[in-house]
């Protein structure tokens, strides 16, 4: 997420919002790709490309799906660099408007440089647009008076020189079906919004998305004693709820034995949890191997059971981008050595957790 306004791009709140609540922007790019006859942007093989961040869990949705459907000869991606900058210098020459121009100062993500070598696949300079050194260059290379965020992920179409959709959940319901005619029929039989469960995916993504996609944000994002207090307050209930749900499901999932859009829009912010949101955003009541056992097997299951997670999953970046650029809230960059691991295998336990299965179990 980055803000396409004069303002430091590491001013989460509004300075003059005296609520000190964490806000988040609308997207502002939402055409759809459609296999529909005469569609704009038609499903074709290469003629997209997706500009992501491995730290990012909005762009991390997509990443997921795109492997889970078969995409990956089909879409192609970048990854941008971890760290999100301040302010700096445009790539782009300045524009005739002033606040173009002005706006050229505010930074966000920027791809690695061609001496970098930085950990993780497709993690290079922009392939498409030579010279480009930040994703805001292709947003104003789409729009010289963009006012938007600069946000991943970002769905680019090569053919038209346009971004075609900025929003995450409305990129994975793309992939889910517009392709199809595209693939093997192994991955056209992937189905991860099944008609039968819909309603039950959307009432828990409308919570999910409040209360903990989101949450952990308005936590750790922050300026006051009394929005961190709601924030994070309403965060544990809605993982206790979370917790609940899933005691209750029949099976390794959200809903079941199936594989559904709840998985994945949980799973990202989850994996994240007590690698970097615990300490960083102060969501410190209690933390995911601990405190939640059964979203703990499940996001074990999903991480070490379907390569899709783990494969996409990428901690370096996680805990590098989070503790060194947010500086407002992490002043000297410092990343923490912990929790060790990142995350669990299925068959350990942390040692208090074993502690009391072991007493249940009666064993000496």
């Amino acid at each position: 997420m980055a803000t396409g306004n004069s303002e430091k791009i590491t001013a989460w709140v509004d300075p003059k919002d005296k609520t000190g609540e964490f806000k988040r922007g609308q997207s502002v790019f939402r055409d759809a790709i459609s296999k529909s006859p005469g569609a704009k942007y038609a499903p074709e093989k290469d003629r997209y490309h997706l500009y992501i961040s491995y730290a990012c869990p909005w762009a991390h949705r997509t990443l997921i799906v795109r492997k889970l459907k078969g995409l990956e000869e089909i879409i192609p991606y970048t990854c941008v660099h971890w760290h999100m900058g301040d302010k700096g210098p445009s790539s782009l020459p300045s524009q005739n408007s002033t606040s173009s121009r002005e706006l050229r100062y505010v930074v966000g993500w920027r791809f690695a440089k061609p001496d970098e070598d930085v950990p993780g696949e497709n993690v290079t300079p922009d392939p498409l647009h030579e010279g480009f050194t930040h994703l805001r260059d292709i947003y104003f290379k789409v729009d010289p008076e963009y006012k938007g965020r600069f946000t991943v992920p970002t769905l680019y179409d090569k053919k038209t020189g346009t971004i075609v959709n900025n929003e995450s959940s409305e990129i994975i319901r793309m992939f889910y079906s517009e392709f199809d005619d595209l693939l093997e029929e192994k991955y056209r039989k992937v189905v991860l919004y099944p008609e039968d469960l819909r309603d039950q995916i959307e009432d828990m993504n409308t919570w999910v998305y409040n209360d903990i996609n989101n949450g952990v944000y308005k936590s750790g994002f922050a300026t006051t004693e009394e929005a961190y207090t709601k924030a994070v307050t309403t965060l544990f209930e809605a993982l206790d709820k979370a917790e609940e749900h899933k005691k209750s499901s029949s099976g390794k999932y959200l809903f079941g034995d199936r594989l559904t859009e709840a998985d994945i829009r949980l799973y990202t912010t989850i994996v994240r949890f007590d690698v970097v949101y615990v300490q960083h955003f102060k969501c410190n009541i209690r933390d995911i191997r601990s405190g939640y056992p059964h979203l703990h097997d499940w996001l074990r299951r999903l991480y070490w059971e379907i390569p899709a997670f783990k494969e996409t999953t990428d901690f370096y970046h996680i805990k590098q981008h989070y503790t060194k650029s947010h500086t407002q809230i992490n002043q000297h960059s410092i990343t923490p050595l912990g929790p060790v691991p990142d995350i669990l295998p299925l068959d350990e336990e942390v040692p208090a957790v074993k502690y009391a299965l072991e007493e249940a179990q009666g064993v000496k």
